[in-house]
């Protein structure tokens, strides 16, 4: 395919910022078809997520099975998924798939809004990190994960491969050093990341992940994949739209691309 179809099973932020929308939004900008099945919908602004509903989970799965089986898919990513049956239908539906998945384990939001729910940990790491080409956490989120708080990215990145990640990309949004530190299962890799004081960071994340997703489908190898999703990230929020909000505005994956 000319180009390259890149799938997003995530949750709608209503504020446009984060996930689904941002998601779809990095897609374009990397130059692919962005697809989605929505999971849950959010009531949401850049200060909090008022609340969450879930998707009946075999509405889910019809869209994957919609999506998959009439257009196809050359890479995937998960987001917010939420609850632990919403993460069983989705591992259920990919277990037959092949194609590049990218599992962004989203826990937290920004404001502070827990967006997975405690039991369902076990079964994103038991159920998705297997299939998943490579898992992107930020530094609070690997700590979380694995338990451990005052270790390295690389020790985190270790951990969360012997948990069952072929791949894991600690993002370096957050500590004290802005770096991205990928380990294969093999190597280490440490990708600088220029960190931008700006408050524009809502759907950071999202974007780097979906931007991942996006250069996977387009045939990169994972270094070069995560080497890109870092530097549209970090521009992203350089260029974040600051006016829109009272909280932190959403990152602007669109610059240079369509003029705001």
């Amino acid at each position: 395919m000319a180009v390259g179809r890149c799938l997003t099973i995530a949750t709608s932020d209503s504020g446009g910022g984060a996930g689904i929308q941002a998601d779809l939004k990095a897609f374009a900008a990397a130059g692919c078809h962005g697809m989605s099945a929505i999971v849950a919908l959010t009531a949401q602004n850049t200060v909090s997520v008022r609340a969450i509903h879930e998707l009946p989970v075999d509405f889910i799965v019809a869209q994957l099975d919609a999506v998959i089986e009439d257009i196809g898919v050359d890479s995937a990513k998960t987001g917010m998924l939420f609850s632990a049956a919403i993460i069983e239908a989705v591992a259920d539906r990919l277990a037959s798939t092949t194609f590049p998945l990218v599992v962004d384990p989203v826990m937290v939001a920004a404001s502070g809004a827990k967006l997975l729910r405690d039991d369902a940990v076990g079964i994103l790491v038991s159920r998705l990190f297997p299939r998943a080409t490579v898992i992107t956490p930020n530094l609070p989120e690997a700590q979380a994960l694995t338990g451990r708080h005052h270790v390295t990215r690389s020790e985190l990145a270790e951990r969360l491969h012997a948990m069952g990640a072929p791949a894991v990309l600690v993002t370096g949004g957050h500590g004290e050093s802005a770096v991205d530190h990928l380990f294969d299962g093999r190597e280490h890799h440490e990708i600088p990341v220029p960190r931008h004081e700006i408050p524009a960071t809502h759907g950071a994340g999202c974007t780097h992940s979906a931007t991942l997703c996006a250069r996977l489908a387009l045939g990169d190898d994972l270094l070069t994949a995560a080497r890109a999703a870092a530097h549209v990230a970090a521009g992203a929020v350089l260029h974040g739209l600051v006016e829109i909000g009272a909280g932190e505005g959403p990152v602007n994956a669109l610059h240079g691309v369509v003029p705001c």
